[in-house]
């Protein structure tokens, strides 16, 4: 038999090249920097990020397959990974200030946030099941590090205790479904799958639906869709709050990415078996993720149940299986990550004295005595409720409208209903905020420039994406068209 080697273009790699050179470089960095001087590790991941994003820019346009077709560069994939790199320069400013504050200044962190971003990326440009499974472990196994960063915190050892079980339990979901997959059709390579799907007599074959079933299960638990949701709330709550809201928009995009490469892709001839279950899906995931968070008092585990709502609002667009669906998707998950790593970037603000202030009641008062890191919080959770003009208000409407136009006006009234509820726990943190008297012991805002960036940033995006979306738009059904060929 011939040995035939796959090809290689190292340019159409190059985001994924410079995501793994800068990752090795904070690592040699590392061990040249003093304590006190880790917070440079961070400048050195933006640079790399910056390169990507450069780089990721020029291949606009490009619609080709390297490495035998397993990994892919369009549009499609270059969009997530711009997406990518704003969810990872966010998370290294947020971070740079919180890691001091609580006594884990290791270099080390801010490898591992560009370690799991390679895998995001690999999710995005994977033309292979088997790539899939890959990105999906250097995404995962960092973050199970990192929510146990706390060495010497309880609730920090469960988070990742409970992460990482589960998410090896989800593993094995995938694993064993693409095996499933590779035994109906003969190939993990997307397209082959595609092809095979649209034969005579595909849809009858039991290891394809069964493998199909297992693949949603197993991207379900990244995503944290009903019922696959249960780690997510106390490791939101136990992870440091800088992982958490890393955690909190990394794994979706990355998971959502590979949900619509797998379901309108290389499954559109099974959709009316997929459609069936995602909308199960999103039905339950938007009501148990809105009814869950008015009874909570700690904001991070709020913060949970609103981004499992939100991954239920996600499935509504994605149930279209259309180009207006597949866009409204990819501009939503931009606006999510913006508006919840903004959210999360209050909280970090208020660890002081290596102690984090993420119950409700630590947001008394804050208006009165810090009115602008008050202003920013009641954006971000306007935005999420969905209140104009802000991007989650854009976003929203998208992906509802994308139902309606596909003819599911049931499930938009479902997800719009949904989205009312989630009305009074958004607006109950603006309230106590504005409304309610600070405790005695006032505690100051220790602000940092880079905490101060990406609070900027996030908010500057959350109302230019409201205000002015039709660029990223534009933007976002480009690469659906890239997707859908």
């Amino acid at each position: 038999m011939e040995l035939v080697f796959p090809r290689v273009d190292f340019l159409l790699l190059a985001p994924i090249i410079t995501v793994s050179v800068t990752g090795f470089l904070v690592l040699i960095f590392d061990l040249l920097l003093s304590k006190e001087k880790k917070h440079l590790l961070a400048y050195i991941g933006l640079a790399g990020l910056g390169v990507v994003v450069i780089s990721s820019v020029a291949l606009w346009g490009e619609n080709t397959a390297s490495l035998n077709g397993m990994v892919l560069t369009d549009n499609f994939a270059i969009f997530f990974n711009l997406v990518f790199s704003v969810i990872a320069g966010l998370s290294l400013l947020l971070s740079v200030r919180y890691i001091r504050e609580m006594g884990i200044n290791y270099g080390e962190y801010y490898a591992l946030i560009i370690f799991s971003t390679l895998g995001m990326m690999v999710m995005g440009m994977a033309g292979d099941l088997l790539m899939v499974f890959l990105g999906m472990e250097l995404l995962s196994v960092p973050i199970y590090i990192l929510a146990g960063f706390l060495k010497r915190d309880a609730r920090s050892n469960e988070a990742a205790l409970k992460y990482f079980l589960l998410g090896a339990f989800s593993a094995a979901f995938l694993l064993y479904g693409i095996a499933l997959i590779y035994g109906a059709a003969g190939t993990t390579n997307i397209e082959g799958i595609a092809r095979f799907a649209s034969g005579p007599g595909a849809l009858k074959n039991p290891f394809l639906l069964m493998g199909m079933g297992l693949i949603i299960i197993g991207l379900g638990f990244k995503v944290a869709l009903v019922p696959f949701h249960m780690w997510t709330p106390d490791a939101y709550e136990g992870a440091p709050v800088a992982v958490t809201a890393f955690m909190s928009v990394a794994p979706k995009a990355a998971g959502f990415a590979v949900f619509l490469r797998v379901l309108l892709v290389a499954l559109p001839s099974a959709r009316a078996d997929w459609l069936i279950i995602i909308s199960v899906l999103a039905v339950l995931t938007m009501t148990l993720g809105n009814v869950a968070a008015i009874a909570q008092t700690n904001i991070k585990r709020m913060l949970a149940y609103s981004s499992i709502a939100h991954a239920g609002y996600i499935l509504v667009a994605l149930v279209a299986g259309d180009e207006m669906g597949g866009s409204a998707v990819l501009f939503y998950l931009l606006v999510y990550s913006l508006m919840n790593l903004g959210a999360f970037g209050i909280v970090i603000l208020l660890v002081t004295g290596g102690e984090e202030r993420s119950r409700l009641s630590d947001f008394a008062g804050l208006a009165t005595s810090h009115p602008v890191a008050a202003a920013a919080m009641a954006l971000f959770m306007l935005s999420l409720t969905g209140i104009p003009p802000t991007a989650g208000f854009v976003g929203k409407f998208y992906l509802f409208s994308a139902a309606v136009n596909a003819g599911f006006i049931w499930l938009a009234i479902i997800a719009v209903l949904n989205s009312a509820v989630s009305v009074y726990y958004y607006l109950r943190v603006i309230i106590i905020m504005y409304m309610s008297e600070a405790s005695s012991v006032e505690r100051p805002l220790i602000l940092s420039p880079s905490s101060v960036i990406a609070l900027v940033l996030a908010a500057a995006g959350t109302l230019a994406l409201g205000l002015y979306p039709t660029f990223f738009l534009g933007l976002a059904q480009e690469s659906i068209k890239a997707l859908l060929g």
